[in-house]
């Protein structure tokens, strides 16, 4: 009987250690690991083949954008052009007609990034002489209808081509600015016989 008491207090010993140990276990291990998303962002939808015009705070219009793909990103609300056609609207509603090789812009629609080789062209009217722009990685902000880059970008103009690196433009003030390296060609104006 004494064995048996032994070894029924063994036994109970035991399973005491082996139940502490399966909770210092339990209570020490890591947390388990989020899962790792891989692969692009996940869209909220997609479109082909559109046309979007966005709208300021007002209710006037601030840019048109046209493409063969348009994708919403669900987490941040921000949009995908690949190849957009663009209009951006001056406050005078005066377009600048532009392309580039993809542009996204944010969800509240104030940051449009034109990434990849990006062109812009004014149309001349009686006020305004014709003006444009070829850059890369441009950053415009329609509210404000400015424009930025740090990368080389060259202006032309009816009778000049400014070429330079880094550049701001207001739309509405119809100022374009190279910021460094500025060279300028002039056209020769031809005589009047």
């Amino acid at each position: 009987m004494l064995m048996e008491r032994r070894t029924l207090i063994v036994g109970v010993s035991l399973a005491i250690i082996a139940a502490l140990s399966q909770i210092v276990l339990w209570l020490t291990r890591p947390p388990p690991l989020e899962p790792t998303f891989s692969g692009p962002p996940r869209s909220g939808y997609t479109l082909d083949n559109f046309s979007m015009n966005a709208l300021d705070e007002h209710g006037k219009l601030s840019f048109t954008v046209s493409g063969p793909r348009l994708t919403r990103r669900g987490e941040d609300g921000s949009i995908f052009v690949s190849t957009p056609d663009y209009v951006i609207v001056d406050k005078d509603s005066h377009p600048w007609i532009g392309l580039s090789d993809s542009a996204s812009v944010n969800k509240d629609g104030s940051i449009m990034k034109l990434e990849g080789h990006v062109e812009m062209e004014r149309q001349p009217d009686a006020n305004t002489s014709a003006a444009r722009i070829v850059t890369s990685d441009l950053i415009a902000h329609p509210r404000d209808n400015t424009l930025e880059t740090a990368a080389p970008a060259q202006i032309t103009q009816p009778g000049s081509i400014l070429r330079g690196t880094g550049m701001r433009g207001d739309l509405n003030s119809k100022t374009l600015e190279l910021l460094s390296d500025v060279h300028n060609t002039f056209e020769p104006t031809r005589r009047k016989p």
